[in-house]
């Protein structure tokens, strides 16, 4: 505490601590204005560096910084203002004092988790951003809990009391809010397995489920369906259903059967023997995945050989482009051969007529 009687003797020993404290007050506002500009000199500076965690650790640290001297300053000017008026109020000053700078601290741990997020998630290609935005919730989580708990302490109250209680009240809130935390824990298991990510287009045949997904909460996850309608499914139904993927497919499949008339059999091993070359020459089908052009079936109708094979391409537009382009090449490999694409038929045999012998 500063005692300004023995160098201002001209004030009155009544006013003297009125004259400390505001010294105090603006010798804290001095302290917190260069404070915060050498830190965002030091700011700029860093910024010229190749890693970026020091800007991050000082940018956290800079309004934390600011507050934490206006806090220490007025406590020392409340303490002044407590020994001349002995005013009750001015008695919880060191307590919040106390919770001030455990504030600050937090606030300075979930800037730095802040930042930690975007250097992951903006400039790492090795780990997904999603993932990275589930671990940061839950470490801001634990925390904030934690920082809560040291306040109560700081507080005076009872830790042990607080955690017996939020036991118990625990036991009653998850059978209360079961649906929500299973929809938590299931938000949990998207962003830790990442069955799917933003933008991928998912679907479920346990499920009417078919679309984009635009958003993964903690509650729910938003998909938009093929008619621009969005659909907000709990997180809790991807523990119980089968999730396809098709964004993640490495080929689509070309699976077609095409019949020929009875008459162009003769012409079967010719036609198919162009099909599979032609298949093979294509620049969007893929030759090292399986591809099978066989004779395959003799039908009601028509003789019927099947192309199976792989496109390069997993878009579903380029994919309808290009079995629209091996399907036209397949009919004019028929053609070519003299031969037709057969069309279900019937054949009626009318024998011989019946006479009647009169004699």
């Amino acid at each position: 505490m500063f005692d300004l009687e023995t160098w201002l003797p001209v004030f009155d020993h009544e006013w003297a601590w009125v004259i400390q404290v505001f010294v105090i007050v603006l010798l804290t506002a001095f302290a917190s204005f260069f404070t915060k500009r050498f830190l965002a000199r030091m700011l700029k500076k860093l910024g010229q560096t190749r890693t970026r965690w020091d800007e991050i650790i000082l940018d956290a640290m800079t309004r934390p910084a600011t507050w934490i001297i206006w806090l220490v300053g007025l406590d020392v000017a409340v303490d002044i203002v407590y020994v001349q008026t002995e005013s009750t109020l001015f008695t919880y000053s060191d307590s919040v004092r106390d919770v001030g700078v455990l504030a600050c601290i937090t606030w300075f741990v979930l800037g730095v988790i802040r930042g930690a997020e975007r250097e992951f998630g903006e400039n790492s290609e090795q780990i997904d951003k999603h993932t990275v935005q589930a671990i940061s919730k839950l470490v801001r989580l634990a925390v904030i809990i934690t920082a809560a708990l040291v306040i109560l302490q700081t507080l005076g109250f009872s830790i042990s009391g607080v955690l017996a209680m939020g036991g118990i009240g625990g036991i009653a809130v998850g059978f209360a809010a079961k649906d929500l935390l299973a929809n938590f824990f299931g938000g949990l298991i998207v962003y830790l397995d990442r069955p799917f990510v933003i933008g991928d287009w998912i679907r479920s045949p346990d499920r009417n489920l078919e679309g984009t997904v635009e958003s993964i909460g903690w509650r729910v996850t938003m998909i938009r369906d093929f008619q621009s309608r969005p659909l907000y499914v709990p997180n809790s139904v991807f523990t119980n259903i089968i999730v396809e993927n098709p964004s993640r497919m490495s080929n689509r499949r070309i699976y077609e059967t095409i019949g020929l008339r009875y008459s162009d059999l003769t012409s079967m091993d010719r036609i198919v023997a162009e099909v599979e070359a032609m298949l093979k020459a294509h620049d969007e089908i893929d030759a090292g995945s399986t591809m099978i052009v066989n004779f395959n079936e003799f039908s009601n109708s028509s003789v019927d050989f099947f192309v199976y094979c792989f496109t390069k391409t997993t878009q579903w537009v380029k994919f309808h482009q290009v079995k629209q382009d091996v399907m036209l090449r397949i009919a004019s490999i028929i053609e070519a051969n003299n031969a037709e694409i057969a069309f279900p038929t019937s054949t009626i045999h009318i024998g011989e007529p019946i006479s009647i012998d009169k004699t």
